[in-house]
């Protein structure tokens, strides 16, 4: 099917009348030019090259015939400024897919040793917080196929490093480049969940969307408060997951000196079950990589409100031939003129 996209441009066919009524013709000033002794040959000359092209042609014949190519050409380039198009076959994309903003803490807390993985040499290895977090979030965001992601990184104030996208590898980098204190050395979490709610709220299907928030601490910092920040999660209506990250005992904190937060487990809960959601503990790095793994199974919605149309612009067709057409009629004049 052929459609125009801007029909509000034939106007434009009116221009050369228009021009023609409105402007008037220059004055002839045949009557006081200077003389020229052979201009009689020069007819001459002109009417034997015209009957030599055209024999049976008057010159007005020959006149109107320039006009209606003139006004042919003009018609084509008008054509082509109201861009032509074609369009085939609308039908609906289903995909599966869902909205996901990860809201990941990264605190000084977050430098505790208390995940233990095996090295080259099969040895019990104690990696920090942030590195595990690093590792396994990193495999989550390569799985995801049609799924769009954000990134809110958080410490003492809570920063949107990325919006919605589907360039996974952007994400990835970002995550990768993150250092502990980056953000500052308390923990705001109420902003954190703020900002991720304010970047999913504009969006019209809140079923499909939902947010991954993973912290060791408490709320401690920012400008909402963890009973403020719950009250707007359930209000938004938007499915959150919240990951407790740290061991049970915590003794490898104290080892390595390094202050850690207690987990609010119960704000994280909370939050959890009024979004109809589910919380989770992280105790070690096998642990995360269950609780990524079983969020990955989540049902995703089929989407199939998208409808996807075949569209070719075919403004080229007229332009191209109004260049032809006006090559071969300067290729005619310059014939004549020789």
């Amino acid at each position: 099917m052929i459609v125009i996209a801007h029909p509000e441009f034939f106007w434009l066919l009116l221009l050369p009348f228009l021009m023609y009524l409105f402007f008037p013709n220059t004055k002839s000033y045949s009557d006081i030019s200077l003389k020229v002794p052979f201009i009689e040959d020069l007819k001459k000359i002109k009417n034997e090259v015209n009957n030599r092209y055209f024999p049976k042609l008057s010159e007005k014949f020959l006149f109107s015939l320039k006009v209606i190519y003139l006004s042919l050409v003009w018609a084509l380039l008008v054509l082509a400024a109201t861009r032509p198009q074609f369009l085939g076959e609308p039908f609906r994309l289903k995909t599966e897919n869902r909205d996901i903003m990860l809201v990941i803490d990264i605190s000084p807390s977050m430098l505790q040793k208390d995940f233990l993985i095996k090295d080259y040499n099969t040895k019990d290895v104690y990696i920090d917080r942030l590195t595990a977090v690093k590792y396994v979030v990193s495999e989550f965001i390569k799985q995801r196929k049609n799924d769009r992601l954000g990134l809110v990184l958080f410490g003492t104030r809570a920063y949107l490093q990325s919006p919605l996208t589907f360039d996974k590898n952007a994400i990835n980098e970002i995550l990768q480049s993150t250092d502990v204190g980056m953000a500052g050395n308390s923990t705001s979490i109420g902003d954190a969940l703020g900002l991720a709610l304010k970047n999913l709220k504009n969006e019209k299907d809140k079923e499909n969307k939902s947010i991954i928030l993973l912290s060791d601490g408490e709320n401690t910092d920012g400008y909402l408060s963890m009973a403020q920040a719950i009250d707007m999660a359930e209000k938004e209506g938007i499915k959150i997951y919240t990951i407790g990250v740290g061991s049970e005992t915590g003794f490898m904190g104290s080892i390595f000196n390094i202050r850690s937060d207690e987990l609010d487990e119960k704000s994280l809960k909370e939050l959890a079950n009024r979004t109809r959601g589910r919380y989770f503990r992280a105790t070690d790095l096998a642990s995360l990589q269950r609780i990524y793994q079983e969020i990955d199974k989540l049902e995703p919605k089929t989407n199939d409100s998208d409808i996807v149309q075949e569209k070719r612009e075919l403004f080229y067709l007229p332009v191209l031939l109004a260049l032809l057409l006006s090559i071969a009629l300067i290729f005619y004049l310059k014939r004549g003129i020789e």
